[in-house]
Protein backbone atom coordinates (compact mmCIF):
# COMPACT_ATOMS: atom_id res chain seq x y z
CA UNK A 1 0.00 0.00 0.00
CA UNK A 2 1.35 3.38 -0.99
CA UNK A 3 1.18 6.05 1.68
CA UNK A 4 1.77 9.70 0.86
CA UNK A 5 1.90 12.16 3.72
CA UNK A 6 0.75 15.56 2.51
CA UNK A 7 2.70 18.24 4.31
CA UNK A 8 1.18 21.47 5.52
CA UNK A 9 0.87 24.14 2.84
CA UNK A 10 1.95 21.61 0.19
CA UNK A 11 0.10 21.95 -3.10
CA UNK A 12 -1.96 18.96 -4.17
CA UNK A 13 -0.09 18.89 -7.48
CA UNK A 14 3.20 18.11 -5.74
CA UNK A 15 1.61 15.42 -3.59
CA UNK A 16 0.03 13.83 -6.67
CA UNK A 17 3.37 13.93 -8.46
CA UNK A 18 5.04 12.12 -5.54
CA UNK A 19 2.22 9.56 -5.51
CA UNK A 20 2.53 8.90 -9.23
CA UNK A 21 6.30 8.47 -8.93
CA UNK A 22 5.95 5.97 -6.06
CA UNK A 23 3.19 4.13 -7.90
CA UNK A 24 5.32 3.85 -11.02
CA UNK A 25 8.25 2.47 -9.02
CA UNK A 26 6.13 -0.33 -7.54
CA UNK A 27 5.39 -1.73 -11.00
CA UNK A 28 1.77 -2.56 -10.23
CA UNK A 29 0.41 -1.14 -13.47
CA UNK A 30 3.09 -2.83 -15.56
CA UNK A 31 2.29 -6.20 -13.98
CA UNK A 32 -1.43 -5.64 -14.45
CA UNK A 33 -0.99 -4.93 -18.15
CA UNK A 34 1.28 -7.95 -18.55
CA UNK A 35 -1.35 -10.22 -16.97
CA UNK A 36 -4.32 -8.78 -18.85
CA UNK A 37 -4.12 -11.71 -21.27
CA UNK A 38 -2.32 -15.04 -21.32
CA UNK A 39 1.01 -15.13 -23.11
CA UNK A 40 2.71 -18.42 -23.86
CA UNK A 41 6.10 -18.96 -22.30
CA UNK A 42 7.74 -19.37 -25.72
CA UNK A 43 6.34 -16.03 -26.88
CA UNK A 44 7.48 -14.34 -23.67
CA UNK A 45 11.00 -15.72 -24.06
CA UNK A 46 11.12 -14.70 -27.73
CA UNK A 47 10.19 -11.11 -26.90
CA UNK A 48 12.82 -11.04 -24.15
CA UNK A 49 15.49 -12.19 -26.62
CA UNK A 50 14.42 -9.58 -29.17
CA UNK A 51 14.49 -6.81 -26.55
CA UNK A 52 17.91 -7.91 -25.30
CA UNK A 53 19.30 -7.90 -28.85
CA UNK A 54 17.89 -4.41 -29.42
CA UNK A 55 19.44 -3.11 -26.19
CA UNK A 56 22.77 -4.65 -27.16
CA UNK A 57 22.66 -2.93 -30.55
CA UNK A 58 21.85 0.36 -28.82
CA UNK A 59 24.86 0.00 -26.53
CA UNK A 60 27.16 -0.81 -29.45
CA UNK A 61 25.93 2.25 -31.32
CA UNK A 62 24.58 0.35 -34.31
CA UNK A 63 21.18 2.00 -33.91
CA UNK A 64 20.90 5.78 -33.83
Amino acid sequence: MIVINVKENEPIDKALKRFKKKFEKTGVLKALRARSYYEKKSVRLRTQVIRAAYRLKLQEGAID
